[in-house]
């Protein structure tokens, strides 16, 4: 037995096929896909998806390139549960696969609202194809849109929202849009943006008083006044997939528990992508990353954990966010304190935001400004730290010093 088994056929399991057939270990590999088609690119799903009717998903990799390097894809047949002791995987078809590697790319599942109940016709998630594709489908019809939740994925599907002409209202429950993930000046450039498109931004409200008719939301309590609903998405954020770890046994913490190389409590099943909770590598703390970026990073090093060749996670985060007239793109993690500098851009819609901890350089958050981020990236994986008054002259490209 020298099987190769991946559950999960988002990013993270796409790259990990990438890496495994390049090394020619292709026909070692079983990729289980709980959804009846190949792997895809998620970021458009927000975005140029929702646009037109006739924009496809973009495969990662055609169905001919999988039976090329003889990989076995198990669509819509999803993995139901794990057997360490005897190493198999068992399918919802009933097929058992045995395994010398399990990979767990089990991904997320959209954060549910317990006060709405299931299945309203007009309460929708993005986190799938299919979510993609019945959100879509909602929009000839469709007059507004409330979202619920000012992250990445609820702001991207209001400016696309916008741009269809619809009216859009955000609801965030925090004091600024998101919290979690960037400094408090980019949440107000980004606030402002949004309002000037036409979009109703509310945050530090609270939600409830959800009234349910005929099967669909029709009104909702927000901050005491009650708004009517025409089309709601809920995007308060996702959840680790990890019921088949837990159910396997396998240690869990807000994410499958790995080691610095992917490596769960049993070293022959590894975790990758944003279902794992991983060690920070300058701080060891831990963390669970939702980007492109981390699952595709997580992937390499975990082939290289197959390959025999191990090597420790330490690649750079970085993200994205494309927001209507805005493309967000940060490099590195912002600390919850120590010192931020603006750096003006080429135009009055683009700057950067550059973050020192003990007068290191750690993070730095663009708008619109491709070269910034470009060159921040550089800067972090060189561990350089310029003078910030210096980085931040805009008559001095930041990539100059990485040079």
């Amino acid at each position: 037995m020298n099987e190769i088994v991946i559950i999960g056929g988002g990013h993270a399991g796409a790259q990990l096929c990438n890496a495994l057939a390049a090394a020619g270990q292709g026909a070692r590999v079983h990729l289980v896909c709980e959804e009846p088609v190949l792997p895809y690119q998620r970021p458009p799903l927000s975005k140029a998806f929702q646009k037109s009717a006739d924009e496809a998903l973009q495969w990662h990799r055609g169905e001919a390139w999988f039976a090329e390097q003889g990989i076995t894809v198990h669509r819509g047949d999803a993995a139901t549960a794990i057997d360490r002791a005897a190493r198999t995987v068992t399918l919802a078809s009933g097929r058992v696969l045995g395994y010398a590697w399990l990979v767990l790319a089990t991904g997320t599942r959209a954060r549910p609202l317990p006060q709405l109940p299931a299945g309203l016709a007009n309460v929708h998630v993005l986190r799938s194809a299919a979510d993609a594709e019945r959100l879509r489908g909602a929009w000839p019809a469709a007059t507004g849109l409330t979202v619920l939740g000012g992250g990445f994925i609820g702001l991207e599907v209001a400016a696309t929202a916008r741009a269809l002409g619809k009216a859009v209202c955000v609801l965030e429950g925090a004091p600024r849009l998101m919290q979690r993930s960037v400094s408090p000046e980019l949440s107000a450039h980004v606030l402002d943006v949004h309002r000037a498109s036409g979009i109703d931004v509310r945050t530090g409200v609270a939600v409830g008083g959800f009234e349910v008719e005929g099967g669909r939301l029709v009104a909702l309590q927000a901050g005491g006044e009650r708004l009517a609903v025409d089309t709601l998405l809920l995007g308060i954020g996702a959840v680790p997939e990890q019921a088949l770890a837990e159910a396997a046994g396998l240690p869990c913490d807000n994410g499958i528990v790995v080691d610095g190389h992917l490596r769960t409590a049993d070293p022959a099943v590894l975790a990758v992508g944003d279902c794992a909770s991983f060690p920070e590598p300058t701080s060891g703390r831990r963390l669970r990353l939702e980007s492109v970026q981390n699952a595709n990073d997580h992937a390499k090093a975990a082939a290289a954990v197959i390959l025999g060749a191990p090597q420790p996670y330490r690649a750079l985060p970085w993200f994205w966010s494309e927001q209507g007239s805005m493309r967000l793109q940060m490099a590195g993690l912002a600390p919850a304190d120590g010192e931020r500098h603006r750096r003006a851009g080429a135009t009055p819609a683009s700057f950067s935001v550059l973050h020192y901890a003990a007068g290191r350089l750690v993070c730095v958050e663009s708008v619109n400004a491709p070269m910034d981020h470009i060159a921040a990236r550089k800067l972090l994986e060189q561990g350089r730290s310029p003078d910030p008054a210096a980085a931040c002259d805009p008559a001095t490209p930041l990539k100059q010093f990485s040079a």
